[in-house]
């Protein structure tokens, strides 16, 4: 197998584009939806379960952190998700690949899901621990801005009849997004003022949180991941399938 200099694999590089035909990106994911579905099914029941009924109060906030395990998780996938996004939106630019922006347009109700589930157990936690369900905090403020950005992506593919055109459009709103998911995930370091906390699950032992509660936040996370893959995945093949008839109908009016 050829390799150019530096080591780079011709080879590998395309068996990845491969999938980016949609036939084949169908064929595999049938084969991973039932495992990455039940791999979720499994790490959710157990971390949740694990959270709620087999951890301890906590001494200042009582029963109410354990809502943690449901709001952290949702939180990071919805920056996440966004990621992804942002990642197959930039593969369409450059690649014109159908199946990537096709799996974009998939992520998004998936993201603002897990976006709106995030803001409100926030609020529900919050409550207890400042007195009031919203405050204008900076992490808050930008995590909502986020949640219209997923809106008007949505309204965008929605509203507009060629696809390509859609997909053109809404890779562009995608990048201006991006620097709304960066906010939300770095927003309480960009600025010191606010009632948002820091990060609770962090490589710094000083600001992490107790083993007792990390590691099974660690499986609901790993819950998380895999439900918003599978998620997307099971969407993405709606899409590809929704695009086909879409061309049946096109030609059969034309013809």
């Amino acid at each position: 197998m050829l390799r150019a200099p530096g080591g780079f694999n011709h080879g590998a590089m395309a068996s990845v584009w491969e999938y980016a035909n949609p036939t084949r990106f169908i064929a595999t994911a049938d084969r991973l939806l039932p495992w990455v579905a039940a791999g979720a099914a499994l790490a959710l029941g157990v971390g949740l379960i694990w959270g709620f009924f087999f951890t301890p109060d906590d001494f200042r906030q009582g029963s109410t952190v354990k809502i943690f395990y449901l709001h952290v998780p949702s939180a990071m996938m919805a920056i996440n998700a966004w990621a992804m996004m942002l990642v197959a939106s930039l593969v369409w630019i450059v690649r014109r690949h159908h199946v990537s922006a096709l799996a974009a347009r998939a992520a998004a109700p998936v993201g603002i899901v897990f976006t709106l589930i995030a803001l409100v157990t926030g609020a529900i936690w919050g409550q207890p621990m400042w007195g009031t369900w919203w405050a204008w905090d900076p992490r808050l403020t930008s995590f909502l801005i986020l949640f219209l950005f997923y809106l008007g992506y949505m309204a965008l593919w929605a509203a507009i009849d060629n696809p390509d055109t859609a997909a053109d459009l809404t890779s562009v709103l995608c990048l201006v997004g991006s620097v709304f998911a960066v906010l939300s995930r770095y927003a309480v370091n960009f600025w010191n003022q606010g009632l948002h906390q820091g990060a609770s699950l962090s490589l710094d032992a000083k600001e992490n949180v107790a083993d007792v509660f990390w590691y099974p936040a660690l499986v609901c996370i790993a819950g998380f991941v895999l439900l918003f893959v599978a998620l997307v995945l099971l969407r993405t093949q709606t899409e590809i399938r929704r695009r086909r008839l879409h061309a049946l109908e096109m030609r059969e009016r034309m013809g």
